[in-house]
C-alpha cells in the first residue's frame, strides 16, 4: 500500500479499531455471503486523508490515486477470502476492472473511505464491488465519489503461473448467484475480444498540427522496481492503473490546455502479468471528443529486458474519459479532435459509438419509473 490506513469491517466498529482486523473479527457482519468454513469478512474499509501529492495543481485528487486505493481494498479482501480455507497459499491478482465513473471530485484534505465487498465467486475468480466516499472532516459531510467492480484470480505463492480454486460463498438469494454468473460470463467474453484487437502501437509523429491525435499523444516509460510489486514479484494492478491515468491526463491536458479531471474509465483488461525488472511503456492517444468530454485510449506494453527469451507484449489496455474544467470548477467546451488517417477516423467513429451508447444508458436510468 502507498500509505498506511485503517482497515476494518464496515458495519459498527469503534473508531479505535486495530490497523488490520483479523478475519474472524468481522465474520458476523454479513453471514449471508460467507461459506460454512469461511471466516473472511464480507466487507472491509480503507480510510486515509488526501494530501497535496495526491492531487493536481487545482487541488483535485488524481483519478489514478483513487483507482490505486480501490485496487488495494479489492486485493486485500479477495486475498483474504482465497486463503480462508486450508490449502495452498496464494495472492489475488487483478484481472479486470469494469467501467468506473467518477461521480464527484475529491479534494486535498478530505478523507477517502474505500469499502470493498465480495459479491460473486466462480471456480477461479472473485468479483469485488468497491464504493468510495469522500468526507469533509471539517463539516462531516460525505458524498459518494466512485463505484467499481473488480475481478481477481488467486495465484499460487509457489508457482506464479498456477491459478488456484476459489472457496465458494453462500448467497442469501438464488438470484444473486445467477446474476453474478451472468456478469462473470459477460466480462470473460469481453476480455477475450479485447485481447485479440490489441495489436497496434502508438507511433510518434514529427511536427504535428494542434488538435490532431499526434499533437497530444504521450508516452511514459517506467522501470518496474520492488516497490511496485506484490509478493510474487509482479506489478500491483493499482500501480499500473495509476500510471495509465497519469498518461491519459497528460494527453487530455495537452489537447485542451486547461485543468482536466477523470470522468470515467471503461473496463481495464489486464492481459498478462508484468514482472519486476520489466520496462513498461504506457502510451495514450486521443480517440474521440464530444462537446465537453475527451476519450483517450491507453495501452501498456511490457519489455522483459532482463530476459532475452521473452518478447515485448501487451499487458493492459483501457479507455479513459476526461472533462475540461474552468478555475471555478465548471465544465468547459473541448477543442474538437481532427482525425487525419483512416485508422484515426475509424477509432473516432468507434469512440463516438461508445459515447452515444453510454449517453443513452444514462438517459434511460434518469427517466422516471412508471
Amino acid at each position: 500500500m502507498a500509505r498506511t490506513g485503517l482497515i476494518h469491517s464496515a458495519p459498527g466498529l469503534p473508531d479505535t479499531c486495530a490497523l488490520l482486523q483479523p478475519p474472524a473479527a468481522s465474520a458476523a457482519a454479513a453471514p449471508s455471503m460467507s461459506g460454512p468454513d469461511v471466516e473472511t469478512p464480507s466487507a472491509i474499509q480503507i480510510c486515509r486523508i488526501m494530501r497535496p501529492d495526491d492531487a493536481n495543481v487545482a487541488g483535485n485528487v488524481h483519478g489514478g490515486t483513487i483507482l490505486k486505493m480501490i485496487e488495494e481494498a479489492g486485493a486485500i479482501i479477495s486475498t483474504r477470502h482465497c486463503n480462508s480455507q486450508n490449502g495452498e497459499r496464494c495472492v489475488a491478482a487483478l484481472a479486470r476492472v469494469e467501467r468506473t465513473d467518477f461521480l464527484s471530485p475529491m479534494c486535498i484534505g478530505e478523507v477517502a473511505h474505500v469499502s470493498a465487498e465480495i459479491t460473486y465467486t466462480s471456480k477461479h475468480s472473485v468479483e469485488v464491488q468497491v464504493n468510495v466516499m469522500s468526507e469533509n472532516i471539517l463539516t462531516g459531510a460525505k458524498k459518494l465519489t466512485n463505484k467499481a467492480t473488480l475481478w481477481y484470480v488467486p495465484l499460487s505463492l509457489k508457482n506464479v503461473d498456477k491459478v488456484l480454486e476459489v472457496p465458494p460463498v453462500v448467497y442469501s438469494r438464488q438470484e444473486q448467484e445467477e446474476e453474478g454468473r451472468k456478469r462473470y460470463e459477460a466480462q470473460k467474453l469481453e476480455r477475450m475480444e479485447t485481447k485479440w484487437r490489441n495489436g497496434d502501437i502508438v507511433q510518434p509523429v514529427l511536427n504535428p498540427e494542434p488538435n490532431t491525435v499526434s499533437y497530444s499523444q504521450s508516452s511514459l516509460i517506467h522501470l518496474v522496481g520492488p516497490s511496485d510489486c506484490t509478493l510474487h514479484g509482479f506489478v500491483h494492478g493499482g500501480v499500473t492503473m495509476k500510471l495509465m491515468d497519469e498518461v491519459a491526463g497528460i494527453v487530455a491536458a495537452r489537447h485542451c490546455k486547461t485543468n482536466i479531471v477523470t470522468a470515467s474509465v471503461d473496463a481495464i483488461n489486464f492481459h498478462d502479468k508484468i514482472r519486476k525488472g520489466c520496462v513498461i511503456t504506457i502510451s495514450g492517444r486521443m480517440t474521440f471528443t464530444s462537446n465537453k468530454s475527451m476519450e483517450i485510449e491507453v495501452l501498456v506494453d511490457a519489455d522483459p529486458v532482463v530476459d532475452s527469451s521473452q518478447k515485448r507484449y501487451r499487458a493492459a489496455s483501457a479507455f479513459f474519459t476526461y472533462v475540461s474544467l474552468s478555475q471555478e470548477g465548471r465544465s468547459l467546451p473541448v477543442p474538437q479532435l481532427v482525425p487525419e488517417t483512416e485508422d484515426e477516423k475509424k477509432r473516432f467513429e468507434e469512440g463516438k459509438g461508445r459515447y452515444l451508447q453510454m449517453k443513452a444508458k444514462r438517459q434511460g436510468h434518469a427517466e422516471p419509473q412508471p
